[in-house]
């Protein structure tokens, strides 16, 4: 019979199937299911953004460069993409990188080494093209280095020239710097006030070396979208290809929702099965942001009111 259902009808009954599985996996496992995505690792790296390795030895074995994972934290938690930070195929480990903006990123950062998440899905996504790419910077604002260090990394161990230029508001929020010092041929830190690295933004540094005659393959720019904005126009005039890692709202992960939808090239994405990464050049950044700042209010309400954040004040 299924033969004749239409395609969409294929993943309603996977679906019924899957969660008929997940309702029976506590009995099969006695019990033990809500303990298998433990946290091996915690690192506070300033005070607003945590490192997590998590125990997922299934998605550490797939997972590559530009990928992400969605998590819950509880039964009643909010689903939330993190793209991937590290992983360790041998150890079978995930590192995630997160800001504590929010309701849910708040709970995440109550938790501790030997704690578990109750859900943890992927590698979902697009692993980053790098192919043929000989030289190339990798661009990482804020808390955004946090995705553009396994970008680096990746590329380094290829055995490609990479530099890194990384951009921070100031010295107190500067994330990874040794990790990006041991995945780059040179490494630049730059910081709004001046005090860390060089002042200025990290398009003003990619500029300077454009000029200084570095050949650019690449261009990955990673972080808040009118960053990536103006990083594409500095190399929009030199022709060099960049790719931005984009971070719309984002609910099934799946393409089912069309909640993550991106204009590119005047064409629809979906950035969970399109993306992350795109071709910035063609990206409708005044859209993206016009749409990320939809539930701003909602979002501010929800911080306003969690338990945790009055806790804090």
């Amino acid at each position: 019979m299924l033969e004749f259902f239409p395609p969409i009808c294929y993943t309603y009954v996977w679906r019924f199937e899957a969660s008929v599985f997940l309702q029976m996996l506590p009995y099969i496992t006695k019990g033990k299911v809500f303990s298998m995505y433990k946290i091996l690792k915690r690192r506070q790296l300033n005070e607003n953004v945590v490192l997590m390795e998590v125990d997922a030895p299934f998605i550490a074995k797939k997972a590559l460069a530009g990928q992400f994972i969605i998590l819950r934290v509880d039964e009643k938690g909010e689903r939330i993409p993190l793209t991937i930070s590290d992983y360790d195929r041998e150890k079978g480990t995930i590192t995630i990188i997160f800001q504590i903006v929010g309701q849910t990123t708040m709970l995440l950062s109550q938790l501790k080494e030997g704690d578990a998440l109750l859900d943890f899905v992927g590698p979902l996504g697009k692993a980053t093209d790098f192919e043929g790419a000989k030289k190339v910077c990798v661009i990482g604002g804020g808390v955004g280095n946090a995705i553009a260090y396994p970008s680096a990394k990746q590329l380094f161990n290829e055995g490609v020239e990479v530099d890194v230029i990384a951009g921070f508001r100031n010295k107190d929020i500067v994330i990874l710097e040794d990790e990006f010092k041991k995945a780059s041929t040179n490494f630049y830190i730059t910081t709004d006030d001046g005090s860390y690295g060089e002042k200025g933004f990290v398009t003003n540094k990619l500029q300077s070396l454009i000029d200084a005659g570095n050949k650019y393959d690449l261009v990955v720019a990673i972080g808040p979208v009118p960053m990536m904005k103006f990083v594409c126009e500095v190399t929009r005039p030199y022709g060099i290809k960049t790719l931005v890692s984009l971070n719309p709202i984002m609910i099934d992960g799946t393409g089912m929702c069309g909640g993550c939808r991106v204009n590119v090239g005047g064409e629809i994405k979906f950035a969970c099965v399109d993306g992350p990464d795109f071709d910035g050049h063609l990206v409708n950044f005044d859209e993206l942001m016009k749409r990320n700042s939809t539930y701003k209010e909602k979002e501010a309400h929800d911080r306003e009111h969690c338990r945790l954040y009055k806790a804090e004040q």
